[in-house]
């Protein structure tokens, strides 16, 4: 690893911690929520907005920004946590989390929220969603790229599988598809309510350039959207990302069933407290 690549890698590890620790600040909030996941996607959102993506923080709306769709509307905490990190959401309203006439709902509203791209409460819609933004984008001649964040639930359902055969057909070199695979949803383990393995063979099979890389290795993640854009064949790509629930506070780590987690009053500062001793370690 050269100079330069190191202190990339040790500036997006700061941002990855700040992104967690903003994330439980607003989980004390209510006292509950989706924090496993927050904790998991972390390091692939401090990549995406401090490395890889083009935006205006103080111009939202920014026409030659490029797109990021939280199709899995619950990990809205995570998403919010980097929104405030890249200065697009004040960190003052970090506070209001899930609370009346907050713009930070505890699901991903678009209208309410800066930066937030789609509503994503109902699951399995955002890669669909992301061909409709690609096509357009694409006849106004922008050289933006979207990129969609979803579950490996949400590969049980249909309309994911309509967006990835219909984003081949399309061509969509514009298209990077995020997939967090966990392991958990609401039901259970993912691959045991649904099985989507071998999940790179059967992308591939569609016609997708496909990386599968542990998303909490920083570089591993790094590398993978800098070579997802700059891949030259004509197709969409995606980043399948293998991620740990509650990475980064062990005690979060290790319980069973972490989907929607519900920690006890004094147990905020403990998971601070140990992603501080992570951060120092």
């Amino acid at each position: 690893m050269t100079t330069s690549e190191a202190g990339l890698q040790t500036q997006l590890a700061e941002r990855a911690w700040r992104v967690r620790r903003n994330a439980l600040l607003m989980g004390e909030v209510q006292g509950q929520g989706y924090i496993g996941q927050a904790l998991d996607i972390a390091d692939v959102l401090a990549v995406a907005y401090f490395h890889a993506m083009k935006y205006r923080a103080d111009d939202p709306d920014w026409e030659g920004r490029d797109r990021f769709l939280l199709s899995n509307g619950h990990y809205a905490i995570a998403l919010y946590a980097a929104l405030i990190e890249a200065g697009i959401v004040p960190e003052d309203e970090l506070e209001t989390y899930g609370s009346d006439d907050s713009r930070l709902p505890m699901s991903g509203m678009a209208s309410y929220t800066p930066g937030m791209e789609m509503s994503g409460g109902s699951l399995g819609q955002g890669l669909t969603i992301a061909v409709g933004r690609c096509l357009g984008l694409k006849r106004k001649g922008s050289s933006s790229f979207v990129y969609t964040l979803f579950s490996d639930g949400e590969l049980d359902e249909g309309a994911v599988w309509e967006g990835i055969m219909s984003a081949a057909h399309w061509q969509l070199d514009n298209l990077i598809g995020i997939v967090d695979v966990n392991n958990q949803q609401a039901d259970g383990p993912s691959n045991q309510v649904m099985a989507f393995e071998p999940l790179v063979e059967k992308l591939e099979a569609f016609g997708w350039f496909v990386q599968r890389v542990n998303g909490n290795d920083l570089a591993a993640v790094t590398n993978a959207f800098d070579a997802a854009r700059a891949h030259r064949a004509p197709q969409p790509r995606m980043i399948v990302c293998d991620t740990k629930m509650g990475c980064g506070v062990p005690f979060l780590e290790a319980r069973e069933k972490n989907h929607f987690i519900r920690v006890d009053p004094e147990e905020w500062q403990l998971a601070l407290k140990a992603l501080d001793d992570g951060r120092q370690a």
